[in-house]
């Protein structure tokens, strides 16, 4: 056709032909120029800079302390929780719940509940802040807070190898807990521990409930005299413990043995206490020395977490007395 001989044709200035193709030009542009490097390692990628930052601070691996200082980090300290409204704000008051500051929305309408927060907070010696009521909002999380609300601090866990302290008074006797989530059953069982001569509870890192402001006020205050630890994993902490010369009990409803049949509760003893729905898990179950079952009215399936593992350490105690 004469419009491709045209372009086949066409001279330059000087009377030379054009040179026919890009002579590879547009191939050597469309070659990669290798992997997309990593977001911490673009220069101007807010991940570059928050590892960076991280860094400074001394944090190894990234800005979550994804190396063994972060993960040791991570299992020591919990994370800070929002209490809010005048009721909740009150009761958490009242039940000495750890608080590191509270928060009061700026022209609040005072009343009965903001006065005696305002009073049981100055009198504790808490930071008290007037804060804008967009940021409180913002603090919480867009929840009804009525103008009042607290930060309660991370706790900070021990170490399952803490509980294993040969110069602590009494026969050594551990609550792990395995597959609890309801905080109101945690805070009951820290309240047994404590009444019955307990020396701390196990929780699991994963899957499991943590020391939040619900679990303090129900253990009525129990929570600041027995220790609570965190285990990466359970099983092992279990094994742990029996390498330590503690027996390990599980409580279940089929049960190798009834409680008030027990021949165990003058040793050391781990009660580990599985979820309601599931029971212990089956690593654990293996893990147990006996298990343990409470007899019960045949009208009544099966008592929760908390009162289970009540009663099992009121036996132990009332075994233990001379």
């Amino acid at each position: 056709m004469p419009g491709n001989s045209q372009r086949r044709g066409a001279v330059r200035k000087g009377g030379k032909k054009s040179t026919v193709g890009s002579g590879g030009q547009r191939r050597r542009g469309l070659e990669g120029k290798g992997p997309t490097p990593k977001a911490v390692d673009r220069e101007y990628h807010p991940a570059h800079k928050k590892a960076r930052t991280a860094a400074k601070r001394g944090t190894a691996g990234g800005p979550r302390g994804s190396g063994p200082a972060g993960r040791q980090q991570r299992r020591s300290k919990g994370s800070s929780e929002i209490v809010a409204g005048r009721n909740s704000v009150v009761e958490a008051l009242r039940a000495d719940i750890p608080v590191s500051t509270m928060y009061v929305a700026s022209r609040i309408d005072s009343d009965d509940r903001v006065k005696e927060a305002l009073k049981l907070a100055t009198e504790r010696g808490l930071a008290i802040l007037e804060t804008p009521r967009g940021e409180l909002d913002r603090l919480t999380d867009g929840a009804v807070h009525q103008g009042l609300a607290l930060q309660v601090p991370p706790y900070d866990y021990a170490d399952p190898r803490d509980l294993v302290d040969p110069e602590q008074p009494g026969i050594p006797l551990v609550v792990a807990l395995d597959g609890i989530t309801d905080p109101r059953n945690l805070g009951a069982i820290i309240r047994s521990v404590a009444a019955f001569g307990g020396h701390g509870v196990v929780v699991p890192e994963r899957r499991s409930v943590g020391m939040t402001a619900s679990a303090w006020k129900t253990s009525a205050g129990a929570a600041a005299r027995v220790p609570v630890a965190k285990a990466s994993n359970l099983t092992r902490a279990l094994e742990d413990f029996k390498k330590a010369g503690f027996f390990i009990l599980g409580l279940d409803m089929d049960g190798d043995v009834e409680l008030p049949d027990l021949s165990l509760a003058e040793e050391p003893l781990v009660i580990v206490t599985g979820s309601e729905g599931k029971g212990l898990s089956r690593l654990v179950r293996e893990t147990c020395d006996q298990i343990v079952s409470i007899p019960m009215s045949s009208a009544v399936e099966s008592l929760n977490a908390g009162l289970a593992t009540g009663v099992a350490l009121y036996e132990i105690s009332r075994q233990r007395r001379p």
